[in-house]
């Protein structure tokens, strides 16, 4: 299995966030399709930021799963994390501070049982079950899910973290034409 992170800025200077998510599904759809079927789409949810500069803006999350056809390796992942990448570049993302503000994040969040420690790419995303904004989406679409490295469940994670979080959880937006959930 593949799961791919999806953040839109709410104040994104490249347009409304919810069509930039719903034309990055539509350029990835062709690249997912070709690694396994089905793809499994999460309902959007309005999140607060985490970490970097205070005042940024709201964002919206999703995340999406594969079942890939094949076993992942290292060089397969640097791949899709270069289309990842090119897409972000596409709708004006900038690499300036770190969990500064950004118009759009596409994160690899983990592939299999793929393990990578590099300078590029870390599989799984080292802070995936620290952040509401993957674990809301993910309890969403299989709650019975165990992310790699945890012993729980994705629902039995994001309740531990919201009971103390001081944020507000994450806000799911309802479905729309055009989104996939």
């Amino acid at each position: 299995m593949l799961v791919i992170g999806l953040g839109a800025n709410l104040s994104s200077p490249v347009g409304p966030p919810l069509a930039t998510l719903e034309a990055v599904r539509l350029l990835l759809e062709p690249s997912l399709r070709e690694l396994g079927h089905p793809s499994l789409w999460s309902p959007l949810f309005r999140t607060t930021p985490v970490g970097g500069p205070s005042g940024q803006p709201d964002y919206l999350n999703a995340v999406v799963q594969v079942s890939t056809a094949s076993p992942p390796d290292p060089a397969a992942a640097l791949r899709l994390l270069s289309q990842l990448q090119e897409l972000e570049r596409r709708f004006a993302r900038q690499r300036g501070e770190r969990w500064g503000p950004r118009s759009l994040d596409l994160d690899l969040l983990w592939w299999g049982d793929l393990r990578c420690r590099g300078d590029v790419l870390e599989l799984p995303h080292p802070r995936l079950l620290e952040r509401a904004f993957v674990l809301t989406p993910l309890a969403a679409i299989d709650p019975g899910l165990v992310p790699p490295g945890a012993h729980a469940t994705a629902a039995e994670l994001l309740n531990r973290l919201l009971a103390g979080a001081s944020d507000p959880a994450p806000q799911r937006l309802p479905g729309r034409p055009g989104w996939p959930e």
